[in-house]
């Protein structure tokens, strides 16, 4: 399977090298992606066969739903969320105003994808945030 490796129309290199090494830190994934909260696309290493713009946009609605949910049920803020299927998992942790969206195959160690993309989640989210900033 070929691996497309994209970052947005200012591209971020900081934010693919962060991809690039979860990656290679867990052989079981079989894509990442960060995606603004609106849905735009910042980054991905997805296979060819995935088009990366629209799981963009199903991440920032997963993360809007997500979001709402657990502010109704409980009151706090939205950390991650698991979808797990028959074929594997897609895993969107919170990164700011931004989302990391990981997809891994049925045999991924999912505490192992928890303890390795939950920083990278956040060193995300500070990355973005610097440059956001740098910018204003």
């Amino acid at each position: 399977m070929t691996k497309v490796e994209m970052s947005g129309p200012q591209s971020n290199t900081a934010v693919l090298a962060e991809l690039r090494a979860l990656r290679a830190r867990i052989p079981e994934l079989t894509g990442v992606l960060v995606a603004s909260g609106d849905g735009m696309l910042v980054a991905h290493l997805l296979p060819a066969d995935i088009e990366p713009t629209g799981v963009a946009a199903l991440t920032a609605s997963q993360l809007a739903l997500s979001y709402r949910l657990v502010t109704t049920v409980h009151g706090g803020g939205f950390r991650e969320v698991v979808v797990h299927g028959t074929d594997g998992y897609v895993v969107i942790y919170a990164a700011g105003r931004t989302a990391l969206t990981v997809l891994a195959g049925p045999e991924v160690n999912v505490g192992r994808l928890h303890l390795e993309s939950r920083p990278v989640a956040h060193t995300i989210a500070e990355q973005l945030t610097a440059t956001t900033q740098g910018l204003g």
